[in-house]
């Protein structure tokens, strides 16, 4: 269990399994992919709520997402996979999360019977929290205004929360993080999350060319569908025996053999195997799209001078947020 994380969050995973602990609870409810700023206002609202009270306050949250399950050949990445976004929820400081299967039958739920059946007779809410956009039901019936007057008629409270804009009054939005990790703009991207954007991955083998460069990686496949753009990158790394920083390229390797796509990662003043092991990458900055190199001798003194870069990035990190504090163990 990371730092960021309590002993005595709940999880559930259908309504079945929903905690008797929770019940009577306050409510966040929305999609939560990335557990961005604007989420956080979300939930910042629901915690705020519960403050001084004894109801609890957890969130309840819907996978895969509905585009995927309504267009399948085109599946939405997920910022946090479902593992990433519970952690984070818990990280956030709720009691608990409720992470529904979407299905196109569960779409189909009338907004009276997703009120009736799962807020009321199910979770016996004492208070919702919404977003603004946040619509539920058969054909979206469900809207704000429609969740409120349902919660004067049956004695639950209701608020929505507005839209939360980053610095230059643009709405912040998982669409436009997934936008900035494909444009190389880790930097706009971490700021709309508040916190410094992480994935898990398992250390594979690989052709070991690196050893032979002086810069042993370790190799890490991304899902198919990321929208990481190919370069090279200034890393935060969490391996088994704790934090280190590195320099990481993402991409097909053109001075080679223009393969596969891979995320191989160098890890600064460190030596040991890793194979097996199971990393977090958190993104700090990207440095450089991917070139090919005429030689090994000037790919290596590119990596020399990329290095460089990503040590300067690294050793003036600083916290984006209180998340992001308890991500990377920077209060220790």
């Amino acid at each position: 269990m990371s730092p960021s994380q309590s002993a005595s969050f709940l999880y559930a995973e259908n309504l079945d399994a929903f905690p008797e602990e929770l019940k009577g609870g306050i409510v966040a409810i929305g999609n939560f992919d990335g557990v961005h700023r604007g989420h956080r206002a979300v939930l910042g609202a629901a915690l705020g709520l519960g403050h001084g009270t004894h109801h609890p306050v957890f969130a309840m949250s819907f996978e895969p997402h509905p585009r995927t399950v309504f267009n399948p050949s085109k599946p939405v990445y997920r910022l946090t996979p479902p593992p990433l976004k519970v952690e984070m929820l818990n990280a956030c400081g709720l009691d608990g999360a409720l992470i529904l299967p979407f299905t196109r039958e569960f779409a189909g739920i009338e907004a009276n019977a997703f009120v009736q059946d799962i807020l009321i007779d199910t979770l016996g809410i004492s208070h919702a929290v919404t977003g603004y956009d946040f619509h539920f039901g058969r054909a979206r019936q469900g809207t704000p205004d429609y969740l409120r007057m349902a919660g004067a008629e049956n004695g639950f409270g209701v608020t929505i929360v507005q839209r939360e804009e980053d610095e230059g009054a643009e709405v912040i939005s998982s669409t436009r993080i997934r936008d900035c990790l494909a444009q190389g703009d880790v930097a706009q991207a971490n700021a709309l999350l508040g916190y410094r954007w992480y994935f898990d991955a398992t250390v594979e083998h690989g052709d070991k060319r690196g050893r032979d460069l002086g810069y042993p990686t370790a190799n890490l496949h991304l899902s198919g569908d990321s929208p990481l753009l190919q370069g090279i990158y200034a890393v935060k790394v969490r391996t088994e025996n704790g934090w280190h920083d590195g320099v990481a390229s993402y991409g097909r390797r053109p001075t080679f053999d223009d393969g596969a796509v891979v995320f191989e990662v160098f890890l600064f003043d460190f030596s040991g195997d890793l194979y097996g092991q199971a990393l977090r990458i958190h993104l700090v900055s990207y440095l450089r799209g991917e070139d090919k190199f005429d030689s090994a001798e000037a790919l290596v003194a590119q990596m020399d001078r990329d290095s460089a870069e990503a040590r300067a990035a690294l050793q003036s990190l600083q916290p984006l947020s209180e998340i992001d504090m308890k991500l990377l163990d920077l209060a220790t």
